[in-house]
């Protein structure tokens, strides 16, 4: 989308019919909802999603669509901790068939073609890689080029491991890395510009120091900014 179909997808808010909740760690939970016939995204794209059965302050929240457009499934990853914000116990209250609403998707967060890609995950900014990476899976060919998931998390629960390991067991392109210190994610960021520098593109998702930080080390290895795609997740 461009920017002003992404102003249009914005103002149109969609109904999506809940269907469950996945506990995915201690602290992270998954909401299915039902995938409408008339809603479509690019994998790796963001959806508003707005609280419709109940009050609450801030109703309305950003959230990557962490399924991938070929799953039959709208689904959202979140971090909810023991005093969760007014927004995430709402969403703990949804029971089946209660409804949200989502304006979008939107947003260029997304795969590039034919230009090796490397893909690097804070936390839960993993969200928006496992949609690219499934919606390869179900497209069954990728172009042919290196696709390299780097994934800090220094607590080690690393979500969706199951399914991008066997991702990448079909599918020779596509090497994950499972990281959990800073000096690793930066050893890897190097090995990965040394070898394919401005012919590559660049995915970061995570916390906004996260994000930054990284960026910061791929310009300090003359990686244009062009080249360089920043998904920053906000008081998740």
């Amino acid at each position: 989308m461009g920017f002003f179909q992404d102003m249009l997808a914005v103002f149109k808010k969609k109904e999506l019919v809940f269907v469950e909740s996945r506990r995915e760690s201690e602290d992270v939970h998954s909401f299915l909802f039902e995938k409408r016939g008339d809603l479509s995204w690019k994998a790796g794209q963001y959806g508003l999603f707005h609280i419709a059965h109940t009050t609450v302050k801030k109703p309305t929240r950003p959230f990557s669509i962490a399924s991938a457009p070929a799953e039959n499934v709208v689904r959202i990853t979140t971090v909810v901790r023991e005093a969760p914000s007014d927004f995430k116990k709402a969403l703990l209250e949804l029971k089946p068939g209660m409804k949200v609403k989502v304006s979008g998707p939107v947003g260029g967060f997304h795969l590039e073609a034919g230009s090796p890609s490397l893909l690097i995950a804070g936390g839960i900014g993993i969200t928006p890689f496992r949609s690219i990476l499934k919606q390869i899976e179900a497209e069954g060919n990728g172009d042919g080029k290196t696709i390299q998931l780097l994934y800090l998390d220094s607590r080690k629960s690393y979500l969706y491991k199951d399914e991008f390991d066997q991702i990448a067991a079909k599918h020779p392109s596509i090497k994950v890395s499972y990281l959990e210190s800073r000096d690793e994610l930066k050893q890897e960021i190097e090995k990965f510009t040394a070898l394919n520098k401005n012919n590559g593109k660049y995915l970061i998702a995570g916390s906004k120091s996260f994000v930054d930080a990284v960026a910061e080390t791929l310009t300090n290895n003359q990686i244009a900014k062009g080249n360089i795609k920043k998904d920053s997740f906000f008081g998740y």
